[in-house]
């Protein structure tokens, strides 16, 4: 996620939220109220204690140990920080690795850093915003290995960029247009995904500028589009006439892996790229078209214009693409770019192994503002899992089961084994009760009310479902979450952990137990705070194995707060001083069960920059309920939910201070858990600047000096060569 918000332009849709669905909340599923008075005189009830096997004020329970066997977190916490640096616990080291304008090619020149550098030269520098990111073990053969920590293969999303930075004196518009070609190419380039070759030498990791595995996939990118919705109508543009491919990947936020050996990125907030005025093109659109288009945001002039650079070629649709408005004479689109939006939103594989092969648009997995895709646990003979977000306030959690079983003779086969496990599934929305169960609503033709015949969507076929999935999991009545980010799946027992980061909608009405809480305008020194304003992390866990269940049982693992706060009913994790976060955002565990914690905050902002934390989690279950009392201009309510144990020194320390005004993003580790890799995205983004007076940057990381800001990939290891966060 990425809190830009130019004020020239149109705000990210995860800012505002598309889901007018009237979906019931948890909360007016509940029959019966349980009230605090009622908890404390013991009378929850046999059925509740049964369900949890564990004590009835067990997020009140500081006792709980480290679970998953001796592990234990070897660091001191760190203090919050609001300094232009990297503030990490005694005994480690961070490095930086990989900055924004770093060249992959042996011939390309030195970043210069002042907006000098040609836009060509950006197909082989690297891009801006790094985020999701994973390591690829990468042996002497050339090949994949998941245990090799010496060498690999460092696939680096790209989410957007600081157009500022980006030109030596920002973007050049005119009349609510861009004339200067160059200046977009370079933006459209420094989206995307690098691949870059990185080894451990004495000195610690670099990457390798002169290797042939170096690749950039941008927002010019040709891309298949694979799966059922591809070469069906609503994929018809002038660039691809039957539906076939599209050209580029945009807005890559999280990311996940599939067990073969290749990387997926995920499509988020990319929406807010494509111009399409309503006022104009409305009448000329069916009524499907315009309940698809509000549902997911696509309505604006696009955030950086892009399509209003005209080009003097006809055939060039760089820039033109983005248009999508209905300005074609034909039936199906093939003479216009109508259709693009729905060749963006989905989970894209890329085989980093092969640098010439095409990367693929997966639309088996769905689309929509996709917030990285988590692996499920891997069983030979079995289908795989893959749990996913959609972050956007108000919008839904889902998994994707494959129909073919893995296979591991398909280890190393590259977007052929994907043709085998991401074409062909079944894509789910989850449902969470109020009793602590859930379920997972199928989102397929003929069943949770999706027909043709759906009273807010017709839906023609699975690939109408899977291009409008939100309007699926509308129908199939999924719950709305505050702003889904992250999934991370536990490498021991597989419980399922979401961030929910924050949400300022939130209200007294729509609060229910998966999102129990919220603020009316409440102050927090200078910080007014509205809704969710902190976030909270849950998790889940499977009734079976993660291919069959269809049902599962959750709690919130933790919920951020200032340690502070109301310990009732804001601070219910007991967060303290060492631990305290809010607007947890990315999350990733380590192969010995040590859970990290990044965070995407300006609720916390007036304390200290964004962070990363380390945990050691418990299982679901082993906290109990809790009643939260919320109270607006109106009245109080009292929210039932269920919460895991509290905080403790042993379970949970902030591991790291990031610079200004930036977001912790981005997470991977070597397979010995002896080097871990975490992105400083945008970096003084918040503070608008003079380009002419370096002195006004709102940061200066990671060169130092007067220098412009640049997001980079850090490297952290244990002075000792240790594993990093926790040890046994």
């Amino acid at each position: 996620m990425t809190r830009r918000t130019p004020a020239s332009h149109a705000p990210d849709p995860e800012d505002i939220g598309c889901n007018p669905s009237t979906n019931p909340t948890l909360a007016s599923l509940m029959r019966t109220r349980i009230r605090r008075r009622d908890l404390l005189a013991g009378s929850l009830g046999l059925a509740a204690s049964r369900f949890f096997s564990a004590p009835l004020f067990g997020c009140a329970n500081p006792s709980v140990q480290p679970a998953d066997g001796m592990l234990r977190l070897n660091f001191s916490a760190v203090p919050k920080s609001l300094l232009d640096r990297l503030v990490l616990p005694e005994g480690y080291t961070a490095t930086v690795l990989y900055r924004l304008g770093d060249p992959i090619a042996e011939h390309v020149a030195p970043y210069k850093n002042d907006g000098s550098d040609s836009a060509d030269s950006f197909a082989q520098r690297a891009g801006d915003h790094h985020d999701g990111m994973h390591f690829f073990g990468l042996t002497a053969r050339g090949t994949y290995d998941e245990n090799e920590s010496r060498r690999g293969l460092l696939a680096i999303n790209h989410e957007s960029m600081t157009a500022a930075y980006l030109h030596p004196n920002g973007q050049t518009v005119v009349d609510a247009a861009r004339s200067v070609t160059d200046e977009v190419i370079k933006e459209q380039l420094a989206h995307g995904v690098s691949i870059i070759e990185i080894e451990r030498r004495e000195s610690g990791f670099v990457y390798k500028q002169d290797s042939p595995w170096n690749r950039r996939i941008t927002a010019l990118t040709d891309i298949e589009i694979s799966g059922p919705a591809a070469r069906t109508p609503g994929m018809i543009t002038a660039y691809s006439p039957d539906g076939s491919r599209t050209r580029g990947t945009l807005n890559n936020c999280a990311n996940g892996r599939t067990p073969w050996g290749t990387y997926l990125t995920c499509e988020e907030n990319w929406a807010g790229y494509f111009r399409r005025l309503a006022s104009q093109d409305d009448a000329q659109r069916s009524d499907k078209e315009r309940t698809a288009f509000a549902r997911y945001g696509v309505t604006g002039e696009g955030r950086d214009l892009w399509a209003t650079v005209n080009s003097p070629d006809p055939s060039d649709t760089r820039f033109r693409r983005f248009n999508a408005m209905r300005i074609g004479a034909s039936l199906d689109g093939s003479d216009d770019f109508r259709n693009a939006p729905n060749t963006f939103g989905w989970v894209v594989e890329i085989d980093p192994f092969d640098p010439k092969s095409t990367p693929k648009k997966r639309t088996a997995l769905g689309r929509f503002a996709h917030e990285g895709a988590a692996l499920g646990p891997v069983v030979p003979g079995q289908p795989l899992a893959w749990y996913m977000g959609d972050d956007s306030r108000g919008e839904y959690l889902y998994k994707f089961v494959s129909s073919a079983p893995f296979d591991p003779a398909d280890i190393g086969r590259g977007a052929a084994a994907g043709d085998t496990y991401l074409d062909a599934g079944t894509l789910y929305a989850a449902r969470f009760n109020a009793d602590g169960t859930g379920v997972w609503l199928a989102l397929q033709p003929g069943k949770n009310g999706i027909s043709a015949s759906s009273p807010n969507y017709s839906f023609a076929d699975l690939a109408d479902v899977l291009i409008h999935a939100r309007l699926a999991a509308d129908t199939a009545g999924a719950t709305k979450m505050d702003r889904p980010e992250w999934a991370a799946v536990h490498p021991l027992h597989g419980e399922v952990y979401f961030t929910l980061t924050n949400n300022s909608l939130r209200t007294r009405s729509t609060a229910d137990a998966a999102n129990p809480r919220y603020y009316n305008d409440r102050k927090f020194g200078s910080v007014s705070q509205r809704g969710n304003p902190n976030g909270h992390i849950l998790r889940l866990r499977e009734d079976g194995d993660h291919v069959r269940a269809e049902t599962f049982r959750w709690d919130i693992f933790l919920f951020g707060a200032r340690a502070s706060s109301d310990p009732y009913n804001v601070n219910v994790s007991r967060l303290s001083e060492e631990n305290a976060f809010s607007s947890p955002d990315g999350l990733s565990f380590s192969r010995s069960g040590l859970l990290w914690i990044e965070t995407d905050d300006s609720a916390m902002g007036d304390v200290s920059n964004c962070m990363l934390l380390a945990a050691i989690p418990g299982r679901v279950g082993d906290g109990g309920p809790v009643s939260i009392s919320n109270i607006d201009a109106q009245a109080s309510s009292v929210i039932d939910s269920w919460a895991g144990a509290a905080a403790t020194h042993a379970t949970l320390r902030r591991f790291l201070v990031g610079p200004r005004e930036c977001e912790v993003t981005g997470i991977t580790e070597t397979p010995d858990g002896r080097a871990l890799f975490i992105n400083i995205q945008h970096p003084g983004e918040d503070t608008p600047p003079d380009l002419q007076d370096p002195r006004t940057f709102g940061s200066h990381f990671p060169d130092g000096g007067s220098a412009r800001p640049r997001s980079a990939t850090i490297v952290i290891t244990k002075n000792d060569g240790g594993p990093v966060g926790a040890s046994r």
